[in-house]
Formats: C-alpha cells, structure tokens, sequence
C-alpha cells in the first residue's frame, strides 16, 4: 500500500473529505464542460461520515461515473487530462479504481489505462478484478510490465498479484497455487528500485504463509550474490524467520546449533506497570574455536483477556561471535497499549531465540 507520511496526522477516512471532493469537482469540469459539478457532489457528500476510508475511494468513481457524459472510453480519457501525481499518492488510486470499477466490458482499454494511471496512485486494487474474471490474459500481461521501464508499473506486477495483498481482494486460486507469478518474481529479483524489491519481499512473504518451501524454492534458483536479490530473500523470510522454520534459518546461514559456554539474560525489573520500560541485558560466550553467525530474537509471551497467552517475536541482533569471544546486549521497550495491542496483567514470559533455538527463559509481572 502506498506510504503517505506526509499526511499520517489526518484520519485516513478524510483523506477524501469535503475539500477533496470540491478540488476533484473542479478539476473534471475544466477537462469536460459537460461535467455535472452538482451532481458529483451529491453523491460524494451526501451520508459522507458514515464511510471508512475506501468507501470513500470507491464513491468518487461511482460519482465520477454518474457525473460525466459518454462512454466508458469518453470518460477514460477525462481522467487522462486530469491525471496528475497527488500530495497523497492513495488519493490518486481512484483513478484505477474508476476502472476496475466500470471497465470490466473493455479489458484491452482498461489494462493500458491501469498501466498509464498506477504512476499516479498504485493500481494493486483495481488490478485484482481483471486477474480474477480473466487470470491468464491478465497475468500475461503482469508478467510484460515486470519489464517495464517505469518502477511503478514493474511493481503493480508484483504488489497487484500477490495472493494475501492488505485491503484487497484475496486472490484465492493465487493462494492455492503460486506457480503463475514465479516469472514475475523472477523478472524482478535483482530490481534496482527499492520500491519494487519491497513488493516482491511483501508478494513472497504472501506465499510463505501457505508454501514455505515453494519460496525457498525460487529463492535458491536465484543468484543470491547479488545485493539487490539478497536484499529481497532476507525480507521475504522474515515471517518464517520469526517462525524460526528451519530451512529458512539455513538458507539465511543460522541453520547450527550454537555452541555457548555462557548464557545469561536478565531484567532490570521483575515487576512492572503498563507506561514503564522492560530492560534486558544478555551475554554469551561462545565455546567454538570458529566464528559463528547467530541470529539472536527475542519472544514475548503476552497475557490475553482470557488470560492465556501469545507469542511476539522481535528481532535483536544479527551478529557473527568469533571464537571463544563474548558479546553483552541490551535492549529496552516501552510497555504501552497499541490500537493492535492491549496489555492485561499477568505473568509474561520472555524467550531468548539464538539460531531458531530457546536457550534462556525469564519472567516478569505485569500490573496496571
């Protein structure tokens, strides 16, 4: 999904708010004088508090459509003109949405229309609705803009084809067989465009869920010498990484067992209340006459409403402890409610992840 931290002080629903609407009123009545100005805002303002943010996406194409004259192709080319890069990149996705919405009669046009309008606010939602009435064709023509010379096309390729992609249409069979966007993946593995390895990273994490062999898979047919592709493996294993699944421990180098002399974790508190800092301190020493390439996490154990609990690994230190040395870390977090997560008061169990191995344990005790 597009980054927009230029805005994250506006609630996302009024990213399309009033003074959107007026903005976008004016620019389709400059394009086309026939532009019925009133009626496009009726159907954009009209029960507007009671829509989340992509509602809103969703009713400006649907007013856009009412509020122009001609054919889908007459309007197609209105927003053409008007088509320009937004302050807020999601803004500009209703253009794509326009088409994904209204153009399903006329795939040819609608395809190149997305490929033209993805450069002003990603496409990855519209997208979904051709591959899944029309897989094959679509998905041939995807796997063409993973060549792309425009970054923001090569990566419609990827993000509007990954299986699990956040707020849009699951695409089940994808899910079920990701087998059709390997040649994709491939395209664009080494991509110099940091934007575009995040969406293959993101697409692959996707398929890890359900194929976490089948990634590793393609990973390994990859040349992970180069930056770039290694780059992307590293981020698309992170879920199986956190996991600790061990073929993916392997192929990232911290498939051994580590050989430690010493281990011990401490906290700074055994009690604490929610608004204060966890502090943690490990040391270990290694008993190999070798260096060794750890992959060191860490695992809390949250208390739930129910008051069993849940897991949440967080990373802490990659690191290679050469032979028979020692290493001291710290590491402090601020236990605070999120809107994705509350604390309840309980005994919390804290894991030291060494290689994909528990190899320390603590507790601590929480009070509201």
């Amino acid at each position: 999904m597009p980054d927009d931290s230029a805005v994250q002080d506006v609630s996302f629903k009024d990213w399309f708010n009033a003074a959107r609407y007026t903005d976008i009123a004016d620019q389709l009545a400059a394009a086309e004088p026939r532009f019925d100005r009133k009626l496009f805002l009726k159907i954009t303002l009209d029960g507007i508090a009671e829509r989340e943010l992509m509602a809103r996406l969703n009713q400006t194409s649907i007013a856009a459509d009412a509020a122009l004259p001609g054919s889908f192709a007459d309007k197609l080319a209105v927003l053409r003109k008007i088509a320009v890069p937004e302050g807020n990149t999601f803004v500009g996705i209703w253009y794509s949405d326009f088409v994904g919405q209204f153009g399903l009669k006329e795939p040819r046009k609608s395809l190149a229309a997305l490929r033209y309008f993805t450069q002003f606010g990603s496409a990855e939602f519209a997208i979904r609705t051709f591959i899944l009435r029309a897989p094959q064709t679509t998905l041939k023509e995807m796997i063409k803009w993973s060549k792309h010379s425009n970054e923001h096309v090569r990566r419609l390729a990827s993000e509007g084809s990954r299986p699990r992609l956040p707020w849009g249409k699951r695409l089940g069979f994808l899910v079920g067989d990701p087998c059709p966007t390997r040649p994709i993946l491939n395209n664009l593995c080494a991509d110099d465009s940091l934007y575009v390895r995040k969406s293959v990273a993101n697409h692959l994490n996707d398929i890890s869920k359900d194929h976490p062999d089948y990634v590793l898979d393609v990973m390994s047919s990859w040349n992970q010498q180069n930056l770039h592709t290694a780059w992307i493996s590293k981020h698309a294993l992170r879920t199986l990484i956190k996991k600790a699944y061990p073929p993916a421990l392997k192929f990232m180098g911290f498939g051994r067992t580590p050989k430690l002399s010493a281990i011990n974790l401490a906290l700074g508190a055994k009690t604490l209340r929610l608004g204060q800092r966890l502090s943690m301190s490990l040391e270990i020493t290694s008993q190999s006459s070798r260096p060794q390439p750890l992959l060191i996490d860490y695992v809390v154990h949250y208390v739930k409403a129910s008051g069993a609990t849940s897991p949440k690994v967080f990373k802490w230190k990659e690191v290679t402890l050469g032979p028979k040395s020692s290493l001291t870390l710290t590491k402090q977090q601020l236990i605070r409610n999120f809107s994705t997560r509350r604390h309840y008061s309980g005994e919390h169990r804290i894991d030291v992840q060494i290689n994909g191995r528990t190899l320390a344990t603590t507790r601590f005790i929480l009070k509201r």
